[in-house]
């Protein structure tokens, strides 16, 4: 039985899937996912149907919810402008993973799993959030607009309001490098950014992470779906 985290699929399906199959993952462990699922990346109607695949045959995956993911509710829930800015920020890749495959609609059921999506999911030894968390308000479990948006927010961390836990999050591409060699200061700085750029062909970036909770260990996939 093994926990693990994994951020920013932003519709990376070939790529997601062959990091479950690097995983060895199965029904006995419990998958964390902190959003983004849609978005830049070719099929992201693909990553939502494997969740809900996944969910159905019985395998613990828990789901949180990412900007993008926020971004597409808006777009199809409120206004042309909502819309408009979606399709600017990676949502045009979205939109033509639906209507070229599935001309209908967005199915009901894809739209109730993005807004069911909690913001953040707690565990005894960490804070699981796709962002962050906003240490300036008097509680940072009540800032959802943070949660899914903020940038730069570590050294205002407070470490006696985490007691001992560390914050698992995506949201800010970085290099594989970085992100495992913050990882030697997590007593310090208890955080870490698990958004290994998959849609980004950037140097160290162009790859899905998924971080062990138990064994405090990273694996890294490098990006095969563009």
């Amino acid at each position: 039985m093994s926990r693990y985290a994994i951020s920013d699929i932003h519709g990376c399906i070939k790529t997601f899937k062959a990091l479950l199959k690097k995983l060895n993952f199965s029904a006995s462990d419990t998958l964390f996912l902190l959003g983004d699922y849609v978005d830049r990346g070719p099929d992201s109607r693909g990553v939502i149907n494997h969740i809900l695949t996944l969910q159905k045959d019985g395998f613990d995956v828990r789901c949180l919810r990412g900007n993008h993911d926020q971004m597409m509710i808006d777009a199809l829930t409120t206004n042309m402008e909502a819309q408009s800015r979606w399709l600017r920020a990676g949502g045009d890749t979205t939109w033509d993973s639906y209507y070229k495959k599935a001309p209908k609609a967005i199915p009901q059921a894809h739209l109730t799993f993005l807004q069911q999506l909690p913001y953040y999911l707690e565990t005894e030894s960490y804070i699981l959030v796709h962002a962050g968390l906003n240490f300036k308000a008097f509680d940072p479990l009540f800032d959802k607009e943070s949660m899914l948006w903020i940038r730069s927010w570590y050294s205002r961390i407070n470490t006696f309001w985490l007691n001992g836990r560390i914050i698992v999050h995506g949201h800010t591409p970085i290099s594989k490098s970085i992100i495992q060699a913050r990882f030697k200061h997590i007593e310090t700085c208890p955080a870490i950014d698990i958004d290994a750029g998959c849609v980004y062909r950037k140097k160290g970036m162009h790859h899905l992470c998924a971080f062990n909770l138990d064994k405090q260990t990273f694996t890294f996939q490098e990006n095969i779906d563009n």
